[in-house]
């Protein structure tokens, strides 16, 4: 957990108190609906379908116990009992009342949260691997980088006003669980043949209506160099970003149209200027920010203790969550464990009150106090003992957040939709509960695999449906819901576009399009362990095409 100092405290403080003012006068009529939005976008506050919403932010996916706690509270206090947790590590509460907005904050500022640079032009929440610092693949923990970039944009009086939302992505692993490619920016830690630590810069990504997968244009940045090559990446966004047409503003759409290359040159020329000035990172820095993480004390333990091996023996529910649930530590004796927020019947990233603060007392007793949100919508408990698994699942079972379906059909990324967003065409939570009633068989759904449903209720792309092995599209067509199906899609690292399956379906006939799917894939694969993602990428698109539509 990083621990924050006086001045983050002071200046999140200073900043509800801000707030509170410019709500005082929306209310008092002073300032107009138009006036406030920029005022209430820098905060977190979006007006929505029905009320409006506050996003808070939780950089790089990272919560204590007692920021959980808060969470709980702010659901039970100023919402109606739950919070929803987002593809970028966010919580978005969709029924607070404006007059109560400020004392909601007020309350997240005790524990060191806000909604500061949630929405609006400027750099987002700093999102990273919901493993960070546990996974036996990393090279070393990317939040400590995430908090480095975090502390410069923030409030960066050059990067709030951007040509459009700016988001960034950090990762230390080989296998890339933070979705990089999907980023405006993307920082990759590694080590190149020399053995000398940097990352690899990639730029332009996103989804939306135009589509993009980020490029590489820095290879191999050396380490002391991040702030300045970012802030390099920023200068030349707001030199060269459009800002006369809001469908062309977001820098994947520069990177596209300038090229790669020559948008690369242009970075290097800023980057030149700046590069050994006061923005190259000291060790010295680096080390500040770096103590202020503090790390579990782990006990020497051993991997599979007898005590699990004969709990999983004697439980067949047991055994099939630990092998759906359960990932390796990168310390002996110790497990990470994925909370699924995707039961049946529930709105996927959904979490009660009551969840977030039994969620919170199991931390305290099971995780060192540590929660992790992750970009699929589900948490996680990164410091697990093995020994303790069977009564952690036992705890998590009785709050409905032990479903092990994480990975499967069923763990669908799903946004809001028409249910909450003024944006949306068309509704995402009722597809995604029919989707996982017609695959709430966890034996079937284990034996299709790992296989990735993401679903977005508008072009605006917010449940990442480009990326999704199946991605689903909801479509307005003379008043009417329809849907449009894609193919192939995956945001790992190895990264790929999904591909449009034919005409768009109604409402009713998405889930019966999704269960053809799946059955066309089981008689195409070539053995029982062949991915979906896989299939299709031998097959292409057309024996599945002729499956959905041949009775259409």
């Amino acid at each position: 957990m990083y621990l924050y100092d006086d001045l983050d405290r002071t200046l999140v403080a200073e900043r509800v108190a801000e707030f509170r003012d410019q709500v005082a006068r929306r209310l008092s009529g002073e300032l107009t609906e138009d006036e406030f939005k920029p005022l209430r976008l820098m905060n977190g506050v979006y007006l929505q379908l029905h009320a409006y919403m506050l996003r808070t932010a939780i950089p790089y996916g990272t919560l204590s116990s007692a920021q959980m706690r808060m969470l709980a509270h702010v659901a039970r206090r100023y919402d109606r009992g739950y919070g929803h947790f987002t593809t970028r590590q966010n919580i978005q509460y969709h029924w607070i009342k404006l007059a109560e907005l400020p004392d909601a904050m007020a309350d997240l500022a005790g524990v060191g949260m806000h909604g500061m640079q949630t929405s609006g032009n400027c750099v987002r929440n700093i999102t990273t691997d919901q493993w960070a610092g546990v996974a036996p693949d990393e090279i070393e923990d990317p939040r400590v980088w995430a908090e480095i970039v975090r502390q410069h944009v923030t409030l960066h009086p050059e990067f709030s006003f951007l040509p459009r939302k700016f988001k960034i992505a950090v990762g230390a692993s080989s296998g890339d669980r933070a979705a990089l490619r999907v980023h405006d920016l993307a920082l990759r830690l590694f080590r190149n043949g020399a053995g000398e630590r940097g990352f690899e810069v990639m730029v332009g990504g996103g989804l939306g209506r135009t589509p993009f997968l980020a490029k590489t244009i820095k290879p191999f940045l050396p380490e002391r160099d991040i702030l300045s090559y970012v802030e390099a990446v920023l200068r030349t966004y707001n030199e060269f970003g459009r800002r006369d047409n809001i469908y062309k503003a977001r820098i994947k759409i520069l990177v596209h149209e300038l090229g790669a290359e020559a948008f690369a040159q242009e970075v290097e020329a800023e980057w030149q200027n700046i590069k050994d000035g006061t923005l190259a990172l000291d060790p010295g820095a680096f080390a500040d920010i770096a103590s202020r993480f503090h790390y579990p004390a782990y006990e020497r333990l051993d991997d599979g203790p007898r005590e699990l091996i004969g709990a999983r023996r004697a439980d067949r529910l047991f055994d099939a969550w630990v092998g759906n649930s359960v990932a390796n530590h990168k310390v002996p004796g110790y497990a990470i464990v994925t909370l699924s927020l995707k039961p049946e019947g529930s709105t996927p990233g959904d979490a009660t009150a009551e969840q977030m603060d039994a969620i919170a007392d199991l931390a305290d007793h099971y995780s060192f106090g540590e929660i992790r949100v992750g970009h699929e919508q589900n948490l996680v408990l990164p410091h697990v003992a093995q020994r303790d698994l069977l009564p952690l699942w036992r705890a998590l079972d009785a709050i409905g957040v032990a479903t092990p379906n994480v990975g499967l059909i069923s763990d669908i990324i799903s946004c809001p939709g028409l249910d909450y967003c003024s944006l949306a065409n068309a509704r995402s939570i009722p597809i995604a509960q029919e989707i996982a009633r017609r695959f709430r068989d966890h034996n079937l759904a284990r034996e299709l695999g790992r296989l990735h449903i993401n679903i977005s209720g508008c072009i605006n792309a917010c449940g990442h449906h480009h990326v999704g092995h199946i991605g689903i599209l909801g479509v307005e067509k003379n008043g009417d819901e329809f849907y449009q199906i894609t193919l192939g899609g995956k945001a790992d690292e190895d990264a790929r576009l999904g591909t449009l399956l034919g005409p768009a379906v109604p409402y009713a006939q998405v889930a019966d399009v999704i269960e053809d799917i799946a059955a066309a894939y089981v008689e195409l694969r070539e053995r029982p362990d062949e991915l979906f993602i896989d299939t299709v990428r031998r097959t292409g698109i057309e024996p599945f095409k002729e499956r959905v539509y041949a009775a259409r």
